[in-house]
């Protein structure tokens, strides 16, 4: 198998799509198995092995579930074109849903085929260039770092995205150049730092570059955002997560925000679309909220 199939058939995995429905399970298990192959570990890892750490990941960065299924992408990626394969006691039926048990007592293993394998081995930049396709198509940007120290994966140059400068232009000038959270607004000289423009529905899942699908955010409350750490709701009120917790800067950064309208944009045209909105409260707000006395 050439270099260019390989990437060809990376981009080309079938996941789960309906209505926006984030399903990143495939993409964060062949992240897992590339931080493997870097690592120098054996071609198949044992679902036994695997199961604790693929959980870990898609409660970390897949949507809020109240129960999580790695063995979904661990069985079914088998019928993805060829270059992942199954092992075990019993030759599995990949079109049906096992459980962790059934894959557990059949001793499963799966691993690249010993052909993409080699090919990955060998080329180590083809391997960074598969994990930042994967990245780039299925998370955003701010999540990248995280993702790749859970997997173990450094990846040379760091991960570098392209993306439209006019959407980041109209957020801020949108929203006046301030967090929309906090109101942070800092200048170096003539240069604004640390204010970003944050998709509300992320880029990779069709989200557009337009100011209704934008929040102009300080660093800190963009990785929050992203990370599912709060949301808003249809009146442009942040809800924290249940979930969330912590000592110092809790209060200060995130607590004293929670139930209160963020700024809004100086056009009532810029302000967050609804479906946006619902877009990130469904797939990114690692939900329930808080509780909240306004009713």
């Amino acid at each position: 198998m050439l270099a260019e199939e390989l990437v060809e058939k990376i981009m080309k995995i079938r996941t789960w799509q309906k209505g926006g429905i984030r399903a990143p399970h495939k993409p964060l298990l062949l992240l897992y198995t590339l931080g493997r192959l870097c690592r120098g570990e054996p071609r198949f890892v044992s679902y036994a092995e695997a199961e604790e750490d693929l959980r870990k990941l898609l409660i970390e960065f897949g949507p809020y579930r109240k129960t999580h299924y790695p063995s979904y992408p661990f069985v079914k990626l088998s019928n993805d074109d060829g270059f992942w394969e199954l092992e075990g006691k019993q030759v599995l039926n990949t079109i049906k849903d096992w459980s962790d048990r059934e894959l557990i007592d059949n001793h499963t293993s799966g691993g690249f085929t010993e052909e993409v394998y080699s090919l990955l081995k060998k080329d180590r930049k083809l391997t960074y260039e598969l994990a930042r396709i994967i990245l780039d198509q299925y998370f955003d940007d701010t999540l990248h770092q995280d993702i790749l120290a859970q997997v173990g994966l450094e990846l040379e140059g760091g991960v570098m995205q392209l993306r439209s400068p006019d959407f980041r232009d109209k957020v801020l000038k949108a929203y006046e150049y301030r967090c929309a959270v906090c109101g942070f607004n800092v200048r170096l000289g003539d240069t604004l730092v640390a204010v970003e423009a944050a998709h509300i529905k992320w880029h990779c899942y069709g989200g557009p570059d337009r100011e209704d699908n934008g929040i102009a955010l300080c660093s800190l409350h963009h990785k929050l955002f992203d990370k599912g750490v709060f949301t808003l709701n249809e009146s442009f009120v942040l809800r924290v997560a249940e979930n969330a917790h912590g000592t110092s800067g809790f209060d200060e950064w995130l607590m004293r925000y929670h139930d209160r309208a963020i700024r809004r944009p100086q056009s009532p045209s810029y302000y967050p679309s609804e479906k946006f909105i619902n877009w990130h409260v469904r797939e990114v707000f690692r939900g329930p909220s808080r509780y909240t006395v306004n009713l």
